[in-house]
């Protein structure tokens, strides 16, 4: 089974990529199913209804989040609901699903959860703590398990990754928007990377304009931030699973594709 999980969608830039790469990228790998991660989909920061109901038009089958899913009042209601927008199970009281199976297009179920980490983030409850025991559920209904871990620090994610060895499919590292180059495959058949990367402006810090960003660096004041504009790419990963046993097989970078403009 091949899975396509796409990194942070940055605004409209971001949203401006899928609707041109997507269909090619879902024909070119034989994609069964595809994951994104959509907490910055709306303005930069956040989620709204509206946007999480076209990404899926887009036939992103799945958004997971972080930590700014909740900037938009407008997606509480929606995702208390909405079994296809995840949010981070280690939040201790908070609306919506951390975890769901869903059906493949290749009529296989898909286990898929999304984990916050807490270095240099929210004082959320402990993910590991969570995590296997969110994972032992979806392991009753399904082999296949791809696992978003929304966290700051390396060290975390790769803690993460070790932890679940053996036990998911995946561990995604997502959040800090730059796509790392430790892919890999664990040995007990788990795969790995640090952050798969986002999806909107390359020209930026980490998605915003970058003349924003360095001038709060040189002065420390409040500035509003603004999503850049110019040279847009995707970045993700593909994952190839067998299905019966729910090993990683492969793992591949989708690195850069780009269009040239909004």
């Amino acid at each position: 089974m091949k899975i396509l999980f796409i990194g942070d969608i940055i605004g409209k830039a971001g949203r401006k990529v899928i609707h041109q790469l997507l269909p090619e990228i879902l024909r070119d790998f034989q994609i069964d199913f595809c994951i994104a991660n959509g907490e910055n989909a709306s303005g930069g920061f956040g989620l709204t209804s509206i946007i999480a109901k076209q990404l899926y038009e887009e036939k992103i089958d799945v958004l997971t989040s972080g930590n700014h899913i909740w900037d938009n009042k407008d997606i509480f209601s929606f995702i208390s609901t909405e079994k296809r927008l995840l949010r981070p199970a280690n939040y201790p009281k908070a609306p919506g699903f951390s975890s769901s199976v869903y059906i493949a297009e290749n009529g296989q179920k898909v286990g898929v959860l999304n984990l916050s980490g807490r270095i240099f983030m929210h004082p959320l409850d402990c993910p590991f703590q969570i995590a296997l025991e969110k994972v032992y559920e979806l392991q009753k209904e399904c082999a296949t398990i791809i696992v978003d871990f929304h966290a700051e620090a390396t060290s975390e994610k790769i803690a993460m990754g070790w932890y679940l060895e053996g036990e998911v499919s995946a561990v995604i590292g997502i959040h800090t928007h730059v796509q790392t180059a430790d892919d890999t495959i664990l040995p007990k058949g788990t795969a790995y990377i640090t952050d798969v990367g986002m999806t909107g402006p390359f020209d930026s810090v980490i998605g915003i304009e970058k003349d924003i960003i360095i001038e709060k660096f040189l002065t420390q004041m409040p500035n509003k931030f603004k999503v850049a504009r110019g040279d847009l790419r995707l970045y993700g990963v593909v994952l190839d699973i067998d299905q019966d046993t729910g090993k990683a097989l492969d793992i591949k970078k989708v690195t850069g594709k780009r269009i040239n403009t909004i």
